[in-house]
């Protein structure tokens, strides 16, 4: 009797065992194709999209992150500078929803809430492209561009520039690249 009660849990432990150990496929989110981590740029540039000032303060390749939001909606995303974007004591770092179209790969957002500070942020012209840009160590990346106002921003109309172009190319993880 105890032999049978022994292989009937066993027989039991080892269905459970085998059952719990399906592999359930885990999805991606709705802006994966657009989402990820990228080095760039800040060029202040004219009315007509020339550059007037390149990597205006100087700051080098910085980091930048794009995400989904909590609704994992696939016509919005956030874009967020972990507020590396900077000069003096300007509060020029951004964190805002954009809004989106995933088959054009294009992002936009108006008067859009800062996350960071009490401003808005206006992006236009917001584009992720596949491959089209190049790694400092030569490698092919992704590249995205936009260009960026934002509404208490004074130095544009000091130093004779109108908004901010933001471009660059997704982060691979090669030390080259960094």
């Amino acid at each position: 009797m105890k032999n049978l009660f022994l292989y009937t849990v066993l027989l039991v432990s080892g269905l459970f065992f085998i059952t719990s150990c399906e592999k359930e496929e885990i999805g991606g989110t709705a802006t994966e194709s657009m989402a990820g981590e990228w080095y760039v740029t800040a060029d202040a540039i004219d009315a007509d999209g020339n550059i007037v000032y390149e990597d205006v303060f100087g700051l080098g390749h910085f980091h930048l992150d794009t995400y989904n939001s909590s609704s994992n909606s696939s016509t919005e995303m956030w874009i967020d500078d972990n507020d590396n974007f900077y000069y003096g004591g300007n509060d020029l770092g951004f964190k805002t929803k954009t809004d989106l179209d995933l088959t054009a790969r294009t992002f936009s957002a108006t008067n859009s809430t800062n996350a960071y500070y009490d401003n808005t942020l206006t992006i236009t012209n917001g584009k992720v492209l596949y491959d089209a840009a190049t790694t400092p160590s030569g490698m092919p990346a992704d590249s995205i561009v936009f260009e960026l106002s934002i509404s208490n921003d004074t130095l544009p109309a000091t130093y004779g520039y109108i908004q901010y172009k933001i471009a660059g190319f997704r982060y691979t993880g090669l030390t080259g690249d960094e």
